[in-house]
C-alpha cells in the first residue's frame, strides 16, 4: 500500500469493531467472575463445556479437546489431571482404537456445568440488544468491506 491509496477501515469499521471487542471483553469477564465463583478455573469451565457440547458424541479425545481449546496437547493433559482430581471428567481407553483415550464428563461435572450453562444463557439473553454480532456482519459488508476482500483475493 503506498500513501495515494485509500485506507482499507473507515471510521465506522474501527468503532464497530471497538465495540464488538468491548462486548466481548464484558461477557468473558462475568464468565470469569462466575466460573470462579463455582470453584472453577476459566479454563475448567471451557473444557467441561466442549465436552458437553462436541458435536455428535458425549465424548471427546485429547486432541480435539486440544483444538477445541486452542491449546498444545501437554497443556490440555495438565488441565484433565486437575478435572479428574477434581472428580469432574474421567478418562477411559477407547473401545474402538486402544490408542485413543475418550474423556467423559462425569456427574459432578455435569452439575456444576449446568448451573454455569444456566448462568451464561440468560447472561447472553440480557446482552441480546447490546452484543451483536450484526455489528461485526455489517462491517463485513459495508462499502469498503468489499476492498478488504479484493485486496486478500
Amino acid at each position: 500500500m503506498n500513501n495515494t491509496d485509500p485506507p482499507l477501515l473507515q471510521k465506522q469499521h474501527y468503532e464497530a469493531l471497538s465495540d464488538f471487542r468491548y462486548q466481548l471483553r464484558r461477557f468473558l469477564h462475568f464468565s470469569e467472575q462466575a466460573v470462579r465463583e463455582e470453584g472453577l478455573t476459566p479454563l475448567q469451565y471451557q473444557l467441561l463445556l466442549h465436552l458437553r457440547g462436541f458435536p455428535g458424541r458425549d465424548w471427546a479425545s485429547v486432541g480435539e479437546l486440544a483444538e477445541r481449546l486452542q491449546m498444545q496437547h501437554h497443556g490440555v493433559v495438565a488441565l484433565l489431571t486437575r478435572c479428574e482430581n477434581s472428580a469432574l471428567i474421567r478418562r477411559q481407553r477407547s473401545q474402538n482404537d486402544n490408542r485413543q483415550v475418550e474423556i467423559h464428563l462425569l456427574p459432578a461435572g455435569a452439575q456444576i456445568l449446568e448451573r454455569l450453562a444456566a448462568l451464561h444463557r440468560t447472561e447472553l439473553q440480557s446482552l441480546q440488544g447490546t452484543f451483536q454480532v450484526a455489528n461485526i456482519t455489517e462491517f463485513n459488508n459495508h462499502a469498503g468491506g468489499g476492498a478488504i476482500q479484493e485486496k486478500q483475493e
